[in-house]
């Protein structure tokens, strides 16, 4: 383990300091994180282990800083015009449900204002509290990082157990959900466990969209500024056949795939 999960820490981030948000960053034009334009709020702080981590900054739950969630809820009525039809706020990560409590009020002071929500999530948590936050967002995503729990294991350090129940969990309320899978060479490219992921999900009624993101090396300077070793520092991009294929297998279960 290349860094502490901090779990004593982590919780107390769900409850200390209630009027304040801990955050990595803040992206006021984000496209790739939801449907149309939308402010993406990065939480800091996450128990997942990744090796293939594009942000290994946002994982100290300690790290990043603290903002006030009505300043937050300013700065998206601010762009409220900019969102149109489609657009609203996206809470990613770190670990957005580190922080569920704080969010649950969040998103319900953006509905207010008329505003969509989308959280951006690896399905860490599948509690009440969760449940609870789960139910006041509008959009779910979820990164489903491998079917096989023990491959899971040793690609984030922890079980795929608690976000197979989070999907589960969505599907039992019929609110949408967007399934995500990064594809990572050696790791997460193997057509038998793509096809296991795909007959998991294929009559899943709330999965509106799948989307393949192809791993690379562009936070790869990051572990090395935070002095951390990289395992996967010689693992090259997945090839255009490899991404072909993976597209390939997952549009057999599902409607809407797309390869970012």
């Amino acid at each position: 383990m290349y860094f502490q999960l901090q779990d004593i820490e982590a919780a107390k981030l769900n409850i200390d300091d209630p009027d304040h948000l801990r955050i990595h960053s803040l992206e006021t034009f984000g496209t790739h994180d939801g449907p149309g334009i939308r402010m993406v709020v990065f939480a800091q702080g996450c128990q997942f282990r990744c090796l293939y981590c594009q942000n290994p900054d946002t994982l100290d739950v300690k790290g990043g800083s603290l903002v006030e969630i009505e300043e937050l809820v300013k700065r998206a009525v601010r762009q409220k015009s900019y969102f149109g039809k489609t657009g609203g706020v996206t809470v990613s990560g770190g670990e957005p449900l580190l922080q569920r409590n704080k969010l649950l009020h969040f998103f319900k002071l953006l509905h207010e204002q008329g505003i969509n929500t989308c959280l951006d999530t690896n399905g860490r948590l599948n509690n009440h509290q969760a449940q609870e936050l789960f139910d006041n967002t509008d959009l779910l995503l979820l990164d489903v990082k491998h079917i096989n729990d023990e491959i899971h294991h040793k690609l984030t350090g922890l079980t795929n157990k608690n976000t197979l129940e989070v999907a589960a969990y969505r599907e039992s309320t019929g609110k949408p959900m967007w399934l995500r899978y990064v594809l990572v060479p050696g790791w997460t490219d193997q057509p038998e466990y793509m096809e296991k992921w795909g007959q998991h999900f294929t009559n899943y009624k709330t999965v509106e969209r799948v989307e393949i993101i192809p791993f690379h090396q562009l936070g790869s300077q990051k572990w090395e500024l935070l002095n951390m070793p990289y395992a996967l520092k010689d693992t090259a991009a997945p090839t255009p056949e490899s991404k072909a294929e993976a597209f390939a297998i997952f549009s057999k279960y599902f409607k809407n795939v797309i390869l970012k």
